[in-house]
């Protein structure tokens, strides 16, 4: 080796001793040729390379379209929800069919496809009954597609909870305490999980299937109508989304009734209001229900002017003609036909039947704003005479206002353009089908979370609630 590294230095030495100028050792052994490759000190940098020669732009997070939208449910036991409907003739006890046939599929009640003499449309129709929202509501909310399995990350806390069903069963029991009962085991069961420690219930949200005044009940002595379920002041904490509110309880948000339709789809809804668009309708105005004690109420009047006018069209709920009332393809046949609906108060101040005649494309005649202006704030636009009409009752009972002569004023143009304006809310004040993934419109239930969504977000910052 070391012979070896001799002779090679021997030549390097001869090699430099023989070149003209001495030479230099780098400049030999490192002479570039034809074929070298430039040195490093040798390269440039494009500062501005062409956009083929740029790396591909990260891609951007995806956008979190239930920001601001979660909504967590309660896991709760059965006792408070599906296990009251198992006995579903109880829930009705003073007919014989109770409500089996309503709180099947999801609330909804058994499909009407096809009946009513040619009323319905094929699809999304059912035989719902008006008092099953909480049901209903629990169907859809299971396949909301904003749930959460992390309270910490939601918006709002939803409560299924059946209390129509529990009222129901026990409306014309004398014993207070076995009508508040489920009632009770429900405040306590919410008040010791840690959910409800977050906010006191103040996130929480539930749907009592009637009307206010179906949960407030005053005294334990006697009998007296209803449950106390609204006047605990644990539940006085959370929303309560009722089918009517108490005008005095800035804690219960009032919405549609439910309606025979439950669509699918936004073709199903658009296909609706294509069908109800071109109906005829022959009579100017009608009137379907039955009189309430006392000569002295609005509907005497109104019974008694609509049998006496031509141009209205009389579904007289009463004595024998009765029956004819609870079927769906009846009362949609009367409301398709006519120009204007009438729709005093009910057995308290709002009725479904106006929701079944916007269904129908008819246009709802109010005699009291609390019927309807003041109570559905969030699916009702406030420009009220573009979509309904408002007779004081004052003028009917007092001055014997006629209603004929009232609405056979107002000109075509401005009925079509009424009529169109009712065409145009269906979609948010019915309630899509519970069982359907496939839901791609908004419905009276996406109207009600986005309230209760946004009246959360308002109490945790300090703001005081408001209706809507």
């Amino acid at each position: 080796m070391a012979i070896l590294s001799a002779v090679f230095w021997f030549l390097v030495f001869s090699l430099l001793s023989g070149m003209p100028g001495g030479g230099d050792l780098s400049s030999v052994l490192f002479r570039p040729s034809s074929l070298s490759l430039p040195l490093l000190n040798s390269f440039t940098f494009d500062q501005n390379p062409s956009p083929e020669q740029q790396p591909p732009p990260a891609p951007a997070p995806a956008e979190d379209r239930c920001a601001g939208r979660y909504i967590y449910m309660y896991d709760m036991p059965a006792r408070f929800n599906e296990e009251l409907l198992r006995d579903c003739r109880a829930l009705r006890p003073w007919t014989a069919e109770g409500m089996c046939r309503y709180v099947a599929n999801g609330g909804m009640g058994e499909p009407m496809g096809g009946d009513g003499g040619g009323v319905f449309s094929e699809r999304g129709w059912f035989d719902t009954d008006q008092f099953v929202l909480d049901i209903i509501f629990h169907g859809r909310m299971k396949r909301y597609g904003c749930l959460t399995g992390d309270p910490a990350a939601a918006a709002a806390v939803f409560v299924p909870f059946y209390g129509s069903c529990d009222l129901g069963r026990h409306i014309f029991h004398r014993n207070a305490s076995v009508k508040d009962a489920l009632s009770e085991d429900l405040v306590g069961w919410l008040t010791r999980r840690p959910e409800w420690r977050a906010m006191g219930g103040r996130d929480h949200f539930f749907v009592a299937g009637r009307t206010t005044w179906d949960f407030r009940r005053e005294r334990d002595e006697g009998w007296e109508w209803g449950s106390k379920l609204l006047n605990y002041p644990a539940v006085q904490n959370m929303t309560a989304i009722l089918v009517e509110a108490s005008p005095w309880s800035r804690n219960n948000l009032a919405v549609p009734y439910p309606t025979y339709f439950h669509p699918e789809t936004a073709a199903d809804v658009a296909a609706w209001q294509r069908r109800v668009r071109a109906a005829a309708r022959p009579w100017l105005f009608s009137f379907a229900g039955g009189p309430r004690k006392g000569n002295g109420t609005i509907r005497a009047d109104i019974i008694r002017q609509c049998g006496a006018s031509s141009r209205c069209n009389l579904f007289h709920c009463h004595g024998a003609a009765a029956s004819g009332c609870n079927a769906p393809g009846a009362v949609m046949r009367v409301f398709e036909s006519s120009r204007f609906c009438l729709e005093p108060r009910g057995d308290t101040m709002t009725r479904r039947s106006t929701f079944d005649a916007i269904l129908a494309g008819c246009i709802p005649v109010f005699f009291h704003p609390g019927s309807a202006y003041t109570q559905y704030t969030l699916h009702l636009p406030p420009e009220r005479g573009g979509w309904s009409v408002l007779i004081p009752h004052a003028d009917v009972t007092g001055r014997n206002v006629s209603i004929e002569e009232t609405l056979a004023a107002i000109s075509l143009e401005k009925v079509r353009s009424m009529r169109e304006e009712v065409i145009r809310l269906i979609p948010t004040v019915v309630y899509a089908d519970t069982r359907s993934s496939r839901v791609d419109f908004r419905d009276a239930f996406d109207v009600a979370v986005d309230a209760v969504v946004g009246r959360v977000a308002r109490r945790r910052r300090g703001e005081p609630d408001a209706r809507r």
